[in-house]
């Protein structure tokens, strides 16, 4: 395979991708990674104007995995994460009936399981932890 003029080498691509690699930091990983969810989360509400990119189910799971991620992102990043997040639960409630998705597998309509599980506690937990407004 012939090499373009001016075009990197694949030698000098894998050591430049060697190099990232040793600079980059997990916390990093960790805050891009709830960006990026943040961000996918509000396109799932439809809030970036694309109706057909609506999906509340992989909204929830979008909105769930930055909350979880979120207390590991750095400490200066604590307050826009925090605001992104409260925005993005209200979005939700507001689009989705009743305000509460169903679970993966659960059809909307279903009435919950008789007996709480394992996932209904912490999803409780979760929901306990949501900001809402004062007087709300």
């Amino acid at each position: 395979m012939q090499e373009e003029p001016g075009q990197p080498t694949e030698e000098e691509l894998r050591a430049a991708l060697e190099e990232q690699m040793r600079q980059l930091r997990v916390e990093d990983v960790i805050l891009q990674t709830t960006a990026t969810l943040i961000n996918l989360a509000g396109r799932r509400l439809g809030l970036a104007g694309d109706a057909s990119e609506k999906d509340t189910d992989q909204a929830k799971l979008a909105i769930d995995g930055a909350r979880a991620l979120a207390p590991m992102c750095p400490p200066e990043q604590e307050g826009p994460i925090k605001d992104a997040l409260s925005q993005l639960q209200m979005a939700f409630v507001r689009e989705v009936p009743g305000g509460v998705a169903p679970a993966p597998g659960e059809a909307p309509g279903e009435p919950p399981p008789a007996q709480p599980s394992a996932d209904d506690e912490e999803r409780a937990k979760a929901r306990a932890k949501l900001w809402t407004p004062r007087g709300a």
